[in-house]
């Protein structure tokens, strides 16, 4: 059944001559049941003259909001304003009933801001723009397919050891989750990436997604310096979100270390042979001490 849906839909669709190709398809999408929307998300009424959903995005599994492009090229009539509308599926069934964008203040321009009471993770929505009563762009999703944490915050390094020949260093890294993610009662489980790069590279070298905010980085440059970022996702589901602040890794000088070496091994040997010379000259004493008994 899914299929001859989906041949009608394209088949009005194309008729745009006959019928309004915005208000036909869109009236089409909004009956169609979740299951052809959701493999065929690319049958929307938006094009590159009018205003189209950037993302949508959720920090923290509890609030989300969704943004849209506000650009109108040279010689498109004017749309009048923009309105974002929502509907969401409560059972099998879609809800017939629309409603406007609860907030459209709280995330900034061109945006929609849904709190947590307009929030359901497990429940997928439409969205949908409209202008003068017609709609220009629509999409589906739910909730836990647009989770992009914030940040991590507060990260710091430091120095694990040096090779002997003192050209390199490992490092432990560590960060603190996102301060809005709720990891502590596994509402989140988040996936880490860590990268670096030497600061006059390029391009950065991306380490293996751990689930602990600590790594060590083995063979480091000691006359080099780093930067290092890190970014986390949900754990499978979701999309990276952004990267934290680079963390500057500036190694101490080779010398400093040549200096230690110099001080503490001279120590060590002496310590070793003052306590073989004493151990061979309590040998020697017992040995005499010994001979001149028997004799």
């Amino acid at each position: 059944m899914d299929l001859w849906q989906l041949l009608l839909t394209l088949a009005l669709a194309g008729s745009s001559d006959a019928f309004s190709g915005s208000e036909a398809t869109a009236a089409i999408l909004s009956r169609a049941p979740w299951s052809l929307q959701s493999v065929n998300p690319g049958l929307k009424t938006n094009s590159s003259k009018e205003p189209k959903f950037t993302k949508c995005r959720s920090p923290e599994r509890e609030t989300f909001s969704c943004h849209w492009t506000d650009e109108v090229h040279h010689g498109t009539k004017n749309l009048g304003p923009i309105q974002l509308f929502y509907t969401r599926r409560n059972t099998q069934e879609w809800t017939q009933e629309w409603k406007e964008c609860p907030d459209y203040v709280s995330a900034g321009e061109n945006s929609c801001y849904f709190n947590s009471s307009f929030t359901s993770i497990w429940i997928p929505y439409c969205i949908k723009l409209t202008s003068n009563g017609g709609t220009v762009d629509e999409k589906c999703f739910s909730v836990d397919e647009i989770v992009q944490p914030d940040p991590p915050i507060a990260l710091n390094w430091t120095l694990l050891n040096v090779s002997l020949t003192g050209i390199h260093a490992d490092i432990q890294v560590r960060w603190e989750a996102p301060r809005n993610a709720d990891i502590q009662k596994g509402w989140m489980v988040l996936e880490y990436e860590l990268q670096y790069k030497e600061v006059n590279e390029t391009k950065w070298k991306m380490m293996d997604p751990i689930l602990s905010t600590s790594v060590p980085v083995y063979s480091l440059k000691v006359d080099k310096e780093y930067e290092v970022r890190v970014r986390s996702k949900q754990r499978n589901s979701g999309n990276y979100g952004e990267f934290s602040e680079v963390l500057y890794v500036t190694l101490p000088q080779m010398n400093q270390f040549t200096c230690e070496e110099d001080f503490y091994f001279p120590w060590l040997l002496i310590i070793i042979f003052g306590i073989f010379g004493l151990t061979v000259m309590l040998f020697v004493f017992l040995f005499s001490k010994q001979q001149r008994k028997e004799n």
